[in-house]
């Protein structure tokens, strides 16, 4: 049977999700007309994408922007002035922009390892918090970004909008209708093709850029081009590779289905096979998380594409639920699929409703953070949960640092004093780490 046959399911119907742009925009619109002095922290790519989402909802005045290379402030200025007569003002440094502009809503957008402090800092100067995943670079700053959260009385919504995508909210029903059975098994993965590589020369940081603000508390190394923009992730002392990553949407995605908050044991296991660029992430690796009545496995390669396990014609990427009635896959751009036990019953297929230009529903996300800030009600992301997703990836990397498994009390690792000493970092020069 092929996908064009597959029976169309609608487990939308009905609901109370607004998913088409437009209706977010008249629905945000349609509540009192308040605008929020916003101002936006690293003004790449994903910061901007944020940034339009925000214009869009009406309910924001955008007051500053922030980011240590003035060609990305440019950038996303010259962008914002086509959406909003906002002017905001361009900062470099983040404290200043925060005493000086007071902005009610702070959208973090920087490298990960830049997360907890700037999010920590602007909810103690009075702001409400969006953070892009994962929260943090160590498990301990993300224990600081709830804490503080909680002593200020600040929303802080983190963008894992795969909680809001409405075929992510219909998987996650189905599944909990009890139509996949028992689940004793979930499968996450992302394969990328690609090959060796190979390594890019260090140099001199462009004139544009303060170097020595952009590795902020992590370690001061020689600038590489590979790095920046959007490369970083892939380089261990400003993030943690692709599990950091991409893992940590699908990690996500079954504590949500599943209801659990943390695993109790976890073992990693991967490396560099193919790799030879100048990135130090692990190119494939396997981590698997033992939770009391199922197990969850992470895998990711990227290097030997195929067409074999592609889920999309463009990618491969999701996670399998495998359950008593039938194995379930949880996708991206393909939607979600059931695979009935029973042959004789017909595979079951959702469509995916996402958002262009970037294929995501940010607007929705950003939408019930309005609504949080509103009503004070903790967003469908809030920190706490941000912060049990990210440690599921952080375990597994520790893990494979360490070359053995650990146990979790959702905590501290159980029983090994060297492990716990990786749930924090030293940090350089004039910052202090979270507490």
């Amino acid at each position: 049977m092929n996908r064009t046959d597959f029976l169309k399911t609608s487990a939308l119907a009905g609901a109370t999700l607004i998913t088409d742009p437009t209706q977010v925009r008249a629905f945000i619109t349609r509540q009192p007309a308040q605008k929020y002095r916003t101002a936006l922290v690293g003004s790449g790519w994903w910061g901007g994408n944020i940034l339009r989402c925000a214009v869009q909802a009406g309910q924001s005045k955008i007051v500053a922007m922030c980011d240590v290379d003035t060609r990305q402030l440019k950038k996303t200025s010259d962008e914002l002035s086509k959406l909003t007569s906002d002017t905001p003002k361009l900062y470099r440094d983040y404290r200043e922009m925060l005493a000086k502009e007071k902005p009610e809503i702070v959208i973090v957008a920087t490298p990960d390892h830049w997360h907890p402090l700037i999010a920590i800092a602007a909810m103690q100067a009075g702001a409400h918090v969006y953070v892009e995943k994962p929260i943090s670079h160590t498990i301990n700053e993300g224990k600081a970004m709830v804490k503080a959260a909680r002593q200020t009385g600040k929303m802080c919504q983190v963008g894992m909008h795969r909680r809001v995508s409405p075929h992510n909210v219909s998987g996650r029903e189905f599944i909990k209708s009890g139509k996949v059975g028992k689940i004793g098994m979930a499968r996450a993965f992302v394969h990328y093709a690609g090959g060796a590589g190979q390594p890019t020369p260090d140099g001199q940081a462009p004139a544009e850029m303060d170097w020595n603000m952009w590795c902020g508390p992590a370690p001061l190394r020689a600038y590489n081009p590979a790095m920046h923009p959007r490369g970083w992730r892939n380089f261990l002392d400003y993030a943690n590779g692709t599990l950091g990553d991409w893992g940590i949407h699908w990690m996500d995605q079954i504590l949500w289905v599943t209801e659990e908050n943390h695993p109790r044991k976890v073992y990693s296991t991967g490396g560099r096979a193919i790799k030879q660029d100048s990135t130090d992430a692990p190119d494939h690796q396997v981590s698997t998380f033992e939770f009391d009545n199922f197990t969850a496995v992470w895998e990711h390669r990227t290097f030997g594409g195929n067409m074999a396990e592609k889920t999309h014609p463009q990618q491969a990427v999701g996670v399998y639920f495998y359950g008593t009635e039938g194995t379930f896959h949880m996708g991206w751009l393909d939607g979600w699929t059931f695979y009935p036990s029973d042959s004789k019953k017909p595979v079951i297929h959702q469509d995916a409703q996402l958002d262009k230009p970037d294929d995501q529903n940010i607007a929705l996300l950003w939408a019930n953070f309005l609504d949080s800030i509103k009503t004070n009600k903790l967003p469908v992301c809030d920190i706490e949960i941000g912060h049990r997703s990210t440690n599921m990836a952080l375990l597994g990397m520790l893990s494979l640092k360490l070359g053995r498994s650990v146990e979790w009390d959702g905590k501290q690792i159980l029983n090994d004093p060297e492990a716990n000493k990786l749930l924090s970092r030293a940090y350089r020069g004039e910052w202090q780490y979270p507490v």
